[in-house]
């Protein structure tokens, strides 16, 4: 088993592969983290692990901005994640490769990051000024009739697409061109689009391989599908925008 050490960025969200994550990084244990990356040669990739959050707080607790101002502030690569960080986290996440590592006046930064290959979370190292964790790199494995799962995915996200629109009052461009055919690429890109919570999108990156994402996939979409058709005036949240995470 190959594996490789790599800081950890734990966030409330789920990054795919293929998926740009943008960061706007203001705690110390991130800036330091960051800081360290800016040493790798622009040539080569400044790549970091992603997971998500299974138990604890993107933001530690008492930062500034928070509610309660007189408690004690959590400080340390650990704060908001307990004694055992490997039980706070889900153990699949995504390795990011940081295409953009810009420093503010300040010492924030601002981060544009892209999801490349997905990664199983071993062991967590709290010895430093930020988490970094020992990772196996998890190949995508294409699993039965893939190809023909995709295409029926696809179909079934155009209509998705098309009923959020309308429970919306909006339209959205949905060419052929700005959909990608490649089983794998497609049943990350609906993941991220579609409109779930973090566990079943958790439950999507941990597929065993991309023909069993995209069954899943496809029985959600056509749900959610009914769902809008019946509920008409669902909130309005843009289909096709992450939030950038407060880190």
């Amino acid at each position: 088993m190959t594996t490789v050490r790599l800081p950890l960025f734990p966030l409330n969200s789920v990054l795919f592969p293929g998926l740009v994550l943008p960061l706007n990084i203001f705690e110390e244990r991130y800036r330091a983290m960051m800081r360290e990356l800016l040493k790798t040669p622009e040539e080569e990739p400044r790549r970091f692990a992603v997971v998500a959050i299974r138990d604890g707080h993107e933001v530690a607790p008492t930062a500034q901005g928070m509610p309660d101002q007189t408690a004690v502030p959590e400080r340390g690569p650990t704060a908001g994640f307990g004694p055992d960080p490997l039980k706070a986290f889900h153990s699949v996440g995504c390795v990011a490769d940081a295409a953009t590592i810009r420093e503010r006046a300040d010492g924030t930064f601002e981060v544009l990051a892209t999801g490349t290959t997905r990664m199983r979370l071993l062991s967590v190292d709290v010895s430093g000024p930020f988490l970094t964790a020992e990772l196996e790199e998890l190949p995508e494995e294409k699993g039965d009739e893939a190809g023909a799962l995709a295409e029926g995915v696809l179909r079934a996200f155009r209509q998705y697409q098309k009923r959020l629109a309308g429970a919306r009052e909006r339209s959205l461009s949905t060419g052929d061109a700005e959909l990608p055919d490649e089983p794998a690429v497609v049943s990350y890109l609906v993941a991220a689009a579609m409109m779930l919570d973090t566990s079943t999108k958790q439950r999507l990156l941990q597929a065993p391989d991309t023909a069993s994402r995209l069954r899943d996939e496809l029985k959600l979409l056509r749900s959610e599908t009914a769902i809008i058709r019946n509920l008409p005036s669902l909130p309005a949240s843009d289909l096709t925008r992450n939030p950038t995470s407060l880190n």
